[in-house]
């Protein structure tokens, strides 16, 4: 599996930003996926997942109510719509891909096989 993330930047606070994660090599029906970050001085944390069926949605708790995570089966890219933006969103964005099913298990970092590279998200006035 191969995952090319995209769509990071710099944007002002209360500002949105979508992430995108094409996925290639494998199917999206086949794979669970997860949004990582990893700000400067920090370990890297999971934001988001979505099971492979794509019923199932996490989210971290400083995130709930802001972001979203979806899938576009057709086009094979797992979306990461980020509203109200604070500084301490600011970091290295990452996807990543599983083939566990059940949504309890994507919350650990262990879980995931496949990451694909980051993407800058600056928060900053």
């Amino acid at each position: 599996v191969q995952l090319q993330a995209s769509g990071g930047g710099l944007v002002q606070p209360g500002n949105s930003l979508t992430l995108s994660c094409v996925v290639s090599g494998r199917t999206l029906g086949d794979i669970s996926l997860g949004w990582f970050r990893q700000a400067p001085g920090r370990e890297r944390e999971i934001v988001a997942a979505i099971s492979r069926s794509g019923g199932g949605t996490w989210y971290t708790d400083p995130v709930k109510r802001r972001f979203t995570i979806s899938r576009d089966v057709d086009k094979s890219t797992v979306h990461l719509q980020m509203n109200n933006l604070t500084p301490e969103d600011t970091a290295v964005y990452f996807c990543a891909a599983t083939r566990r099913a059940i949504l309890s298990s994507l919350t650990s970092q262990n879980a995931y096989d496949n990451w694909g590279q980051g993407t800058q998200v600056t928060v900053s006035s």
